[in-house]
């Protein structure tokens, strides 16, 4: 593993009433271990695995595109501090590496298409075609075979966004040729049963307070998946009532 283990400091956090501090899943000392090639953090909206992603990524000094043009109606000064209270622990140093959002893509690939007018060798690393022209799965596809080639540290915040599920088994396929050649990690937040069900990886749920390890078939998402596909009509009927 390239990256080894991350801790959090609640003792020294600046607020616990503002987001991201005000989240119970981070207001406790947690160290969480990385052991295995894909890490995968599972939870509802809000519990926070997409926040400590992006804060992982930014204390490993990894590069997240963004569009600095747009501007929030409110400001919340703690929004992107949690970074700074974390520890991480290496094993050789840091590495590069990219992180993954589906807002952050789109900004991408206008950004790349602006390179590629200049330079349209550009284009030749993402299979020779502007990922704006392709259907955003294709793009989607395109991207990450071209980025997960290299050695490094791999964050992917809900990837399955706009995948077909075809095209989620490929990123698995991905997942797992790049971990068994040995340079790739990845540490990926998702909603997909299907991206859960990688061989070999650990998942974190963010649904439990401490934070802790869950088999595939202990999750939320398989079990609600797998209720439905054995009996929809008992489902659906379920929750009309409920509603």
């Amino acid at each position: 593993m390239h990256l080894k283990s991350v801790t959090l400091h609640p003792e020294s956090y600046p607020t616990r009433e503002k987001y991201p501090f005000s989240l119970p899943i981070f207001q406790q000392a947690e160290s969480i271990e990385f052991t295995t090639p894909v890490t995968l953090f599972v939870g509802e909206n809000g519990a926070g695995k997409s926040t400590l992603i992006k804060a992982i990524c930014q204390k490993s000094g990894i590069h997240m595109w963004r569009d600095t043009e747009k501007v929030r109606c409110q400001h919340n000064p703690y929004e992107e501090a949690l970074h700074r209270y974390l520890t991480l622990e290496w094993t050789d140093g840091r590495v590069p590496g990219s992180f993954f959002g589906s807002d952050i893509f789109q900004y991408f690939t206008q950004v790349l298409d602006e390179w590629a007018k200049s330079d349209p060798g550009q284009l030749k690393y993402f299979g020779g075609k502007s990922l704006v022209t392709q259907s955003h799965g294709q793009g989607l596809m395109s991207y990450f075979n071209a980025c997960y080639q290299i050695k490094g540290l791999f964050f992917l915040d809900e990837p399955e966004t706009a995948l077909s599920p075809k095209s989620q088994l490929e990123l698995l396929d991905l997942f797992s040729a790049m971990s068994a050649a040995g340079h790739a990690q990845f540490i990926v937040a998702t909603h997909s049963p299907i991206l859960l069900a990688c061989p070999g990886a650990v998942i974190y749920s963010f649904d439990q307070i401490p934070l802790a390890q869950m088999q595939y078939e202990d999750t939320s998402h398989y079990q609600i998946y797998h209720e439905f596909m054995a009996d929809r009509g008992k489902y659906l009927q379920i929750n009309r009532v409920v509603e």
